[in-house]
């Protein structure tokens, strides 16, 4: 049964073979190295002349060559183990002069070799030991495909890097290398383009496509005086643009550097299993060799009864359990599948535009259970926009646009935000030769007259002083009462807007398993509280300056304990010293921000706060496959040694446990890459 099986199984092989050489030529979606092309030719050959060899009749040889029939059998198959085995058996020679003795290709070198050599001596069977290089070759190969698709799914879900930049000289389009532009000159970018370095817009209207850096479909649109980040693609206008940075310098330059870097991090799995593999191949080595030497031994001096044989018959099968064993130890599973793990997982969280510096960054941040937030620019919006207007008898377009006028000649932001409302809601920009008379009030606010009417815009004070009657607002933040000839109109308030999806990303956080969400601000008490109290946070600490947030920061780190990490959202510009405090900085809307790549240990290149519940469930989904791999193979190679030892196993199931597990462990890894539904 056990050769009908084998037999399939070289037919598929040989097949498989056959059909992926045929399909690396002829479809361009199928890459194959030459030195991938190679072992298939090498798995056909060796596939093919083993069936041969199998349907042969037994006596074949011997009735052919006579009496040197077994030495050309012999020879016939020692060719064939060559043909499949001789880059493991150079490997292994090299591998012992440079010291590096205990890797999988002295395990499997000295297991097939010894298995060889077994069948040598007993006249056996020469097919089990070039099974097993043959099968395990195709592991290898698969395993190396697998991960050279999941490294190119990386490299094309990042392919963010321009291959060019176009200069105009003379009314002509040039191809230069981007690294060859200076700071300041002038670069065109048309239509399907990717955008080779950071700059300005300095001529023409376009969409940029963004989802290569933030993960974000939704195209952006640019005009002259917008900022263009490099790794964006062009998508309809021709566009003009100069240069900020040099080519190194640039966003999408900085984001590969930062990825392709990452690896160097590593986690505590990763330096757990490098630490494993040191000190497991060793003892798994001198294991087989005691398995191989001393239950013969025994046997010789004292034969125990049922359990081992007497004499010199028992070394064949002890020898035969020892090769068995040191097939089964190979820790390749370990040793390729976690590192891919992470890797992958660092890759497809790039696609969404979450950059995790390295696999420790990872594992600490899916380990999160405290998330700081810094108010301004990370569940705000950072800037000063119209939020409402109360107790108004008129229209409110008419009030805002009293208002602007009013504010006209100030530069103040609250004048500035003035100004915005005013041309969003009309379209219409303030015209200056409406107003005249213009008193600016320092500490109260603004008169002036507009259209002939007298109009007043400022706070309470100037109200007092006007000796008009107001009406205090309940809401927090900036309050522009205003009054007409001498009439109260009501009050504008001007707050830092909240982000559409800041309520949903605390509400997505807990659900996570996040256990505290807490608010650090330098605004008002009242301010702080309100928006705390909106978005849900649980705790919320305001009037602080930077050196307080730090303190404040070590305060919680010592609060938790144990229990997790402490994660700190900021802008990355301001909040450099608290970033790098906690336990993983992460970085908002880093997009073109040199500051915030370099100061966290996570960036976010846009500014949604739901993606931070988002990076939390992709470091977790990662650990997890992480975890599965490590208990799978370990469980598994455990259970196949102790068959092994007490001669349960042979040579086949020591195949499915090296080659097995690890083609499964690799493909379990590859899972880390797809993170679009976690």
């Amino acid at each position: 049964m056990q050769e009908i099986i084998v037999d399939c199984l070289l037919a598929v092989v040989a097949v498989a073979a056959a059909v992926m050489y045929a399909l690396g030529k002829l479809r361009s979606d199928i890459t194959l190295r030459k030195k991938q092309k190679k072992m298939l030719v090498r798995i056909f050959i060796c596939a093919v002349i083993m069936l041969v060899l199998q349907f042969l009749p037994a006596q074949t040889f011997d009735n052919t060559f006579g009496a040197a029939g077994r030495r050309v059998t012999c020879g016939a198959y020692f060719v064939e183990y060559l043909i499949i085995a001789a880059d493991i058996l150079k490997k292994a020679v090299k591998g012992v002069i440079n010291g590096s003795v205990f890797d999988e290709n002295f395990l499997m070198a000295g297991a097939t070799v010894g298995a060889m050599a077994l069948a040598v001596y007993e006249n056996g069977d020469y097919v089990e030991a070039i099974a097993v290089m043959l099968f395990y070759q195709v592991g290898e190969w698969f395993q190396d495909y697998a991960v050279g698709a999941s490294r190119k799914n990386i490299t094309e879900l990042m392919d963010i890097r321009p291959d060019y930049a176009n200069i105009e000289r003379g009314g002509v389009l040039e191809r230069v290398d981007p690294s060859e532009v200076h700071v300041g000159s002038i670069i065109v970018v048309q239509p399907g383009e990717k955008i080779p370095i950071d700059g300005v817009v300095t001529e023409g209207k376009s969409s940029l496509d963004t989802c290569a850096l933030t993960g974000e479909s939704v195209p952006r649109t640019v005009k002259a005086g917008d900022s263009a980040i490099s790794g964006c693609i062009n998508m309809n206008g021709v566009l003009r643009i100069k240069t900020e940075k040099e080519f190194s310098e640039s966003t999408a330059s900085k984001i590969l550097d930062l990825v392709e870097n990452a690896s160097s991090r590593k986690s505590r799995p990763e330096n757990f299993i490098s630490r494993f593999a040191r000190i497991y191949t060793p003892a798994v080595c001198l294991s087989a060799v005691a398995l191989a030497v001393i239950p013969p031994l025994v046997g010789l001096i004292a034969p125990l009864v049922g359990l081992i044989a007497q004499g010199t018959a028992a070394w064949g099968t002890w020898i035969y359990r020892a090769l068995t064993f040191l097939v089964i130890s190979c820790p390749c599973a370990l040793v390729i599948s976690i590192p891919l793990s992470f890797f992958a997982g660092i890759g497809g969280a790039s696609r969404e535009g979450v950059l995790v510096k390295g696999s420790n960054y990872l594992e600490a941040l899916s380990k999160a259970k405290t998330v700081v937030f810094d108010k301004t620019g990370t569940l705000t919006q950072g800037k000063f926009e119209v939020d409402a207007m109360h107790h108004c008898p008129i229209l409110e377009d008419e009030l805002i646009e009293y208002a602007a006028l009013a504010e006209i000649s100030s530069s103040h932001p609250i004048s500035r935000s003035l100004q915005r409302a005013y041309t969003k809601r009309t379209g219409k920009v303030a015209d200056m030769s409406r107003v005249s008379d213009i008193h600016e009030i320092s500490g109260e606010g603004v008169t002036a007259v507009v259209d002939g009417k007298s109009v007043a815009a400022g706070n309470d004070k100037l109200m007092k002083r006007l000796g008009v009657e107001y009406i205090d607002c309940h809401r927090a933040g900036t309050i522009i009462h205003m009054a007409v000839d001498s009439k109260y109109l009501g009050h504008i308030v001007i707050s830092d807007i909240v982000k559409p999806t800041s309520e949903k990303a605390i509400a997505a956080l807990k659900e996570s398993g996040v256990n505290k969400t807490v608010m650090l601000t330098g605004d008002s008490a009242k301010v702080a509280n309100e928006v705390a109290s909106r978005l849900g946070i649980d705790e919320v600490y305001s009037q602080l300056l930077p050196a307080d947030k730090v303190e404040k920061v070590e305060e919680l780190l010592g609060r938790k304990g144990r229990s997790g990490t402490l994660a700190f959202v900021g802008d990355g510009i301001n909040d450099a010293p608290v970033l790098s405090r906690a336990d993983i900085g992460i970085a908002m809307g880093a997009m073109g921000s040199d500051a915030a790549i370099e100061a966290a240990d996570v960036v976010l290149m846009d500014d949604d706060p739901l993606k931070i519940s988002k990076a939390i469930r992709i470091s977790r989904k990662c650990l997890r496959i992480v975890y599965e791999n490590i208990v799978f193979a370990i469980g598994i190679k455990l259970i196949c040694l102790v068959l092994s030892a007490v001669g349960i196993a042979n040579m086949y199931l020591a195949v499915f446990a090296d080659v097995g597990v690890m083609v499964l462990a690799v493909l379990n890894a590859i899972r880390c890459l797809f993170v679009k539904k976690v």
